[in-house]
């Protein structure tokens, strides 16, 4: 019964999103769209061969979110004001949360009436910080782990689970921690395309 539902759902969504401009979906892409709610602006594209299974909140008109070809994004929920982009053959386990912005102004002035903006359906992006995230093709970020505004992940870094990221990390370099720090880079061997028959042991 429950799977019943769950493809009601799905179904629903897909007939509410359909012609929706800013929607770009490849043939071969698996996601679930049941939470999906786009508005004005609001673009979203998965390429070949990805599989989406996180929820998304468009925070304001015009935000965008990209993922690349052959790319898995798991139970993890992507917050987006302005651009988020991931790129090809990333990995993005569950429990992740990729933020591009500060949510609230960090003067009380600026963010005092924020409440009460809220319960009239609205609010005031003026003084919120916000900036693009960025995930380099080939990364992995582990599970639980926050990327925070600006962030701009390196290709085939990887990020340690848990991890507070807030500032970029370097192209084949684990980090890990709160905030994330350097543990070390990848060897030339951890880098490259190895199959199973030449990879060390």
């Amino acid at each position: 019964m429950r799977q019943i539902l769950l493809k009601l759902l799905e179904w629903r969504a897909k007939s509410r999103l359909r012609g929706h401009p800013g929607l770009q979906i490849a043939q071969t892409a698996k996601i679930r769209l049941r939470k999906l709610a786009m508005g004005s602006g609001n673009s979203l594209k998965i390429g070949q061969g990805s599989i989406f299974e996180g929820d998304i909140s468009f925070e304001r008109d015009g935000a965008s979110i990209e993922v690349g070809q052959n790319s898995y994004v798991g139970a993890s929920h992507l917050i987006c004001a302005t651009r988020i982009v991931i790129g090809d053959d990333v990995l993005v386990s569950f429990g992740c949360t990729l933020l591009d912005h500060n949510s609230h102004a960090i003067a009380w002035s600026k963010r005092s009436t924020d409440v009460r903006e809220w319960y009239s359906g609205r609010k005031d992006w003026t003084h919120v910080i916000s900036k693009p995230i960025s995930l380099g093709d080939k990364c992995w970020i582990g599970m639980h782990s926050i990327l925070l505004k600006g962030v701009t992940i390196g290709e085939g870094a990887i990020v340690a689970a848990g991890s507070v990221v807030s500032s970029d990390v370097e192209a084949w370099t684990v980090v890990g921690g709160n905030p994330a720090r350097l543990i070390r880079e990848l060897s030339p061997q951890e880098r490259a395309n190895w199959d199973d028959n030449s990879m060390p042991r």
